[in-house]
């Protein structure tokens, strides 16, 4: 098995097959890395731009290049001496009849021998709210065709299969009677649902992994590759997602062996720290987290922070933001959640006697929910944790100080630690599905988007409000992950990231210049514009225009006018995406290319002293997560800089022809030295000790082990590390500091 170094994400699709890929090997292994990490290649629903809408888990995906493609480009990878890592999506495939299993379930129903793999209610019917019109206006417009030869109903944008009962039907109203599913209009999927969805994604449904039947069935072609040398390591997608984490990990290291790495997608909220599953390690979210706090300047942040709320009037905190964002999800996006826990918690309760009023069960639900502080808890057959015991008595009491009567939030708190039967089975199983969703959509999905002082804080893995982190604590961190992690992976950005690690980086620029930020808004504030969006939104645009700043590129204005458009319409305050406001979005856009077009006539001093400080930034976060315990992830492209914003911008295909400024041509040369450091000195990465001394006006990173040793001299502005590329003729193989 191929040793690791540092794998190299690659994204498939949107031109990029295994053929493409294939001609993209040369380029990646000539950086040093040891794995090609790729995104999903199991056959996903037509058009897809990423693969995790998995439609058929058992096949390759034709679209790709199929088995023989993927043969060749494992081949081919062999010969550069890289290994691939897998990227694995067990909680939820595409909810579409392209996907066989779920096509055979829309045709029989609870019949159907997959009927079970999918996490939906079939007593009731698989509800699809996916109709463009409310149905019956449809139907009056002779909207539906009927397909009797194929057994099909066709609408203008879908098709659905008809189930064998439908033979003997006269007309639509009495076909549409004789299914297993019912169609709604879409804006009705906040009314209910009878299946499980990754997040408020109706279209994505959730799997019952759970069973060992449906792990097999998901799992028996990954499994494969990796038996047949054709898969080195495995990346899990949304982890959390899962009925039972422990289980999906322990069954999947029973199969794949000790040796194969198994990295899971899984966000650690604050102090949180991951469970003992046979794992190597998380994606790296928390890397990245801590060596941003490491860079960030507390005093300059704090500078920023004022800055912020005088330009903007912003006022309140993050946390303040995230219970508004988590109470306005619950009532609009995830609101058929609620439903469902509704319903669930008040089966569960009348089976033990006790009858409550639905309107007091959701508010008590709503208000646990609201109040839960990370992604989940890990309940299972075992019980609670005394951990889960803490996290869930810390929720119910902040729940509680919310409530008038916590009579019924004690019950609630009783029947998730003591699930007795199945209806308390079936509580606690979406209970603990359900939290990750409340986070993910309250916090990265709005609240980033609304308590923006400084965007470099708005990052998955990361908080707002997390305060930077001492040299101290720094260490300590590197320590503990070395004693329990040592293999997880150091991520700077992913197909996730809200914004890529060079754009990051001048945003960390920004705590150490406030000056400069105030500068850039003072400026931006005098610009013309007959129209301009609010101060909240304009701060978002500066921000963001400085982040994905390159003035030899055309497309700077469409780029950021796209993502303020999306940005806007998260933060759900000006325009929302199920009812937006063209008009303010509009605002938005025009601001962004006044400012973008004024930058370009004439570049301000401050805004080329933080591109200064944000470059010099981003070469020290590399060399960071090159050196501390684990194995560093680089994304496509930033091995030259990318500075990219939230997804699509940051999914665009690698073009290793491009060409390459000054900075892009040191930052790969430094890649380049730091994983040759790093396969010279195996065990001192693998196992050495991190010390972290005070150098002056600069810090030393020390990685040692016995009488070898690695260091790494830089400053917390990243000042030194410009002219001391010296810091990699400085990584002495011997130290006797």
């Amino acid at each position: 098995m191929t040793p690791l170094v540092a794998t190299y994400r690659l994204q498939l699709r949107q031109g990029v097959d295994f053929d493409r890929a294939t001609e993209l090997l040369p380029h990646i292994a000539e950086l040093g890395v040891s794995h090609l990490y790729l995104s999903p290649i199991f056959t996903a629903e037509g058009g897809s731009t990423h693969g995790y809408d998995v439609a058929n888990p058992a096949e390759i995906d034709p679209v790709l290049g199929g088995r023989a493609g993927y043969e060749r480009l494992a081949a081919a990878a062999r010969s550069q001496r890289l290994g691939i890592v897998l990227d694995l999506v067990p909680n939820h495939t595409v909810l579409s009849p392209e996907n066989p299993w779920l096509h055979d379930a829309l045709v029989h129903g609870a019949a159907s021998p997959y009927a079970r793999y999918f996490d939906v209610d079939w007593t009731a019917g698989l509800i699809l709210p996916i109709l463009p019109e409310p149905i019956d206006e449809m139907i009056r417009g002779g909207a539906f065709e009927i397909d009797r030869d194929a057994m099909r109903l066709h609408w203008d944008g879908g098709w659905l299969p008809l189930a064998p009962e439908s033979a003997g039907a006269h007309g639509i109203a009495d076909t549409l009677e004789r299914q297993h599913w019912q169609l709604r209009h879409w804006e009705r999927e906040r009314k209910r649902l009878t299946h499980r969805r990754f997040f408020n994604v109706t279209t994505l449904i959730g799997m019952r992994i759970e069973k060992r039947e449906v792990f097999d069935a998901m799992m028996a072609l990954p499994l494969q590759l990796v038996r047949d040398g054709l898969a080195d390591g495995l990346r899990i997608d949304h982890v959390d997602g899962l009925a039972d984490p422990k289980q999906y990990l322990q069954r999947l290291r029973s199969a794949v062996g000790p040796d194969v790495p198994v990295w899971i997608e899984k966000i650690l909220t604050g102090e949180e720290e991951l469970r003992d599953w046979p794992v190597t390690g998380t994606t790296g979210y928390e890397a990245n987290d801590r060596i941003t706090r490491l860079l960030m300047d507390g005093t300059g942040l704090d500078l920023l922070d004022s800055i912020w709320r005088g330009a903007t009037g912003a006022r309140g905190d993050y946390a303040a933001a995230c219970r508004e964002a988590r109470e306005q999800i619950l009532s609009h996006e995830l609101s058929a959640e609620l439903g469902e826990m509704t319903r669930r918690v008040g089966a569960a309760l009348a089976g033990q006697g006790m009858a409550v009023a639905e309107d007091d069960l959701r508010a008590t639900l709503r208000a646990l929910l609201v109040a839960f502080p990370r992604y989940r808890s890990y309940i299972d057959d075992e019980g609670a944790t005394a951990e889960d015991e803490a996290l869930l008595a810390q929720t119910v009491a902040e729940a509680g100080a919310r409530l008038d009567d916590t009579r019924l939030l004690d019950a609630v708190h009783r029947l998730l630690l003591s699930p007795a039967g199945p209806a308390g089975e079936a509580v606690l199983r979406r209970f603990q599905q359900v939290t990750g969703a409340v986070v993910a959509k309250a916090q990265e999905d709005t609240a980033f988007y609304r308590h923006t002082r400084c965007l470099a804080e708005a990052e998955v893995g990361s908080e707002p409000d997390a305060p930077p982190l001492s040299p101290g604590e720094f260490e300590a961190w590197c320590n503990d992950r070395l004693q329990h992690w040592s293999g997880a992976l150091a991520l700077g950005s992913s197909h996730d990231t809200k914004r890529a690690e060079d754009a990051r980086a001048r945003l960390i620029a920004l705590t150490h210049r406030p000056e400069c930020a105030a500068i850039l808004w003072q400026d931006a504030e005098a610009l013309d514009a007959p129209h301009p969006p609010d101060t909240s939104t304009r701060w978002y645009v500066l921000q963001s225009a400085l982040a994905l700043w390159e003035p030899d590129r055309d497309d700077l204005e469409e780029r950021l006018a796209a993502h303020l458009e999306k940005a806007l319409r998260e933060a759900k305050e000006v325009t929302q995406w199920h009812d937006p406001d063209e008009a303010a979005e509009a605002r938005a856009g025009d601001s962004a290319r006044a400012l973008l077009a004024d930058w370009r006539t004439h570049a301000p001093d401050a805004l080329r002293e933080l591109v200064r400080v944000g470059e010099s930034l981003s070469l020290t976060q590399l060399a960071l997560r090159c050196m501390i315990p684990g194995v560093p992830d680089i994304y496509q492209g930033t091995e030259t800089g990318l500075f990219a914003l939230t997804d699509p911008d940051n999914r665009a295909p690698l073009d290793p022809a491009a060409p390459v400024n000054i900075f892009g041509a040191r930052k790969r040369e430094l890649l380049r030295e730091l994983l040759s450091l790093r396969r010279q000195h195996r065990e001192v990465f693998a196992h050495g000790a991190c010390r972290l001394e005070q150098d002056g006006d600069a810090l030393r990173l020390i990685r040692e082990q016995g009488d070898d040793a690695v260091v790494l001299r830089f400053a917390r502005d990243g000042s030194i590390l410009p002219e001391a590329l010296a810091m990699r003729r400085t990584a002495d193989a011997r130290h006797n500091g």
